[in-house]
């Protein structure tokens, strides 16, 4: 387990995600991840002049949308070698930060990419966060390699995962806008706007990315059911001609309260918006957020310059389907939320790191196009659960007097001891649990195993190094048939031994590449009907054996 770098300090709270729509962009963006300069050659079609040769197509999967889950998902799928083009409409990434943190969810997956150094060396670690009210998670009490939370910009994530994008050899085309698309049963045609004309784009698979206002998801016709906005939220990030006005953390006004976030050069804002207009999406005006700072407080606050205003509210929605023919979605575009616990980010690189491994073994042929519906059976289910959960927080924190034994209930089941466990890992996704199809009943199965010792390493390297699958085998319970069953099924699975007790309770574990376990053996099975699920597992998540 990693130590807790630095922690913040207790007048500096993370900020909840706020994917907001209605937005004014009062600084020019800062163009800080990598950028192309357009689009190669062969990506060159216009649209009444389709090539002739359809046959390869100019990508494998086209994904849609720079943000956190389409970064991600480049990247799975750049690692499974897979030919990938990633399409964003605005020129440059964006000059505001919607979001401050990384939760341990996302910190287990990225640590089984060799990747979560990356994103603890950028900021510091703390071991609690918001929850319900003025209650607070006990992240310590959770079963997890990252018993805290990450403090981290949304625009430092994207950056981040930009460079390992192109590391990996995606090309991203910022400045490229989806305007339609038509699929069949051999891929999608995508139509592009792009800053050197209308484009036409083949690829066998295209990804929606593209956040809560999804063009792809309008395009493919997915219905997108649940609950409208019915509170919204004004967040501005300004500079005050005196910071000394509003202190650090939530001030209670006359008519309402306002909630100070410090940042480098301005601080973050966050109150209601008693009056929304009638368009949500008209931009916030600087004198408009002026004025009903001033009517929570009381008071006037001179708000010197305004960096950022943006209204956000808490909508509630699912999307009916995550896969549609050769159409997926994932992040934002699948789902939207209410903003409590920060994990819209957390969210979008959970649905990414499931769908790019699957996605991966289905565009390269190994596996059938059916792998993609456990995509939508997991993570749908998991959409489900966190609107649930981040309606349930709004509710609780709602200021309404009768719900008061409600907070106080909730804020001590967040920090005993038999119950702040089971609920620091609901809230964060830590305790996601993924069915499987072939059941010993070992705990680890449909879990994220640990980071297992084996004979020359440990399973997280393993996973980071190879981007595939792992069966774990413990030698001491006679395994020999278990080593010949996964041999078909060598390109895709990696047979290692574990070291001495390192597997409790299994004498195999078969880990998928995002680091759940698929299946596990136990002792006292017979050896031939364990060898015998092994190879039912191995089908159904890893494709046909290789004859």
């Amino acid at each position: 387990m990693r130590s807790s770098r630095a922690s913040w300090n207790g007048r500096r709270p993370l900020m909840p995600d706020t994917p907001a729509p209605a937005t004014a962009r009062l600084e020019q963006p800062s163009p800080n991840a990598p950028v192309s300069s357009g689009p190669p050659t062969a990506l060159r079609s216009p649209i009444p002049a389709p090539p002739a040769d359809t046959s390869d197509g100019d990508a494998d999967v086209l994904v849609v949308g720079a943000g956190p889950a389409g970064l991600m998902l480049a990247c799975e799928l750049a690692l499974g070698k897979v030919r990938t083009v990633l399409l964003e409409r605005h020129p440059a990434p964006p000059g505001f930060c919607r979001g401050f943190n990384l939760n341990a969810r996302s910190l287990e997956l990225l640590d089984r990419r060799g990747l979560a150094d990356r994103f603890l060396a950028e900021g510091p670690t703390v071991p609690t966060t918001a929850f319900a009210g003025a209650a607070r998670l006990n992240l310590a009490a959770m079963r997890t390699e990252h018993p805290y939370v990450l403090g981290i910009a949304q625009t430092r994530v994207e950056e981040l995962l930009a460079e390992r994008a192109v590391e990996l050899g995606v090309r991203i085309l910022r400045g490229h806008r989806l305007t339609g698309l038509r699929q069949d049963d051999s891929g999608v045609r995508a139509e592009v706007d792009s800053p050197d004309g209308r484009m036409l784009l083949r690829s066998g698979w295209l990804a929606g990315c593209d956040g809560g206002r999804s063009t792809v998801r309008k395009l493919a016709r997915i219905g997108f059911p649940g609950t409208p906005a019915r509170r919204f939220t004004l967040l501005g990030d300004v500079v005050l001609a005196d910071p000394q006005t509003i202190p650090f953390g939530v001030t209670a006004g006359a008519n309402g309260t306002v909630f100070a976030i410090p940042r480098p050069g301005h601080v973050r804002l966050i109150t209601d918006d008693p009056q929304p207009p009638e368009n949500r999406d008209e931009p916030v005006t600087l004198p408009g957020f002026q004025n009903v700072l001033d009517r929570a407080l009381g008071r006037h606050v001179e708000i010197a310059e305004a960096h950022w205003l943006t209204r956000f509210g808490d909508a509630a929605r699912l999307a009916e389907q995550l896969r549609h023919g050769r159409v997926l979605l994932a992040g934002d575009a699948a789902h939207i939320h209410p903003p409590a616990g920060a994990i819209g980010v957390n969210a979008a690189i959970d649905d990414a790191m499931n769908l790019g491994w699957k996605l991966a073994l289905v565009a390269r042929g190994q596996a059938p196009e059916s792998l993609l519906d456990t995509y939508h059976a997991e993570r749908h289910a998991a959409g489900a659960r966190l609107l649930r959960n981040t309606q349930a927080q709004m509710l609780v924190a709602a200021e309404d007097e009768r719900l008061a034994p409600v907070r106080e209930l909730l804020a001590e089941l967040a920090q005993a001891e038999e119950t702040a466990g089971y609920l620091a890992e609901e809230i964060t996704g830590v305790g996601t649990r993924y069915p499987v199809h072939h059941s010993s009943g070992h705990p680890w199965e449909g879990r994220m195993v640990p980071d297992v010792p084996l004979e020359r390493d440990s399973l997280l390297p393993l996973l980071a190094r190879t981007g595939g699958g792992a069966l774990l085998v413990d030698e001491s319970t006679g395994t020999d048939s278990l080593r010949e069953a996964a041999k078909p099924w060598a390109d895709r699975v990696t047979v290692v031994s574990a070291r001495p007790d390192g597997l409790p309770g299994a004498c195999a574990v078969l880990v998928r590449p995002d680091g759940h376990a698929a299946w596990a053996g136990t002792p006292s099975a017979p050896h031939p009907t364990t060898a015998q699920q092994l190879r039912g597992a191995l089908h159904d998540w890893f494709g046909p054996r290789q004859e």
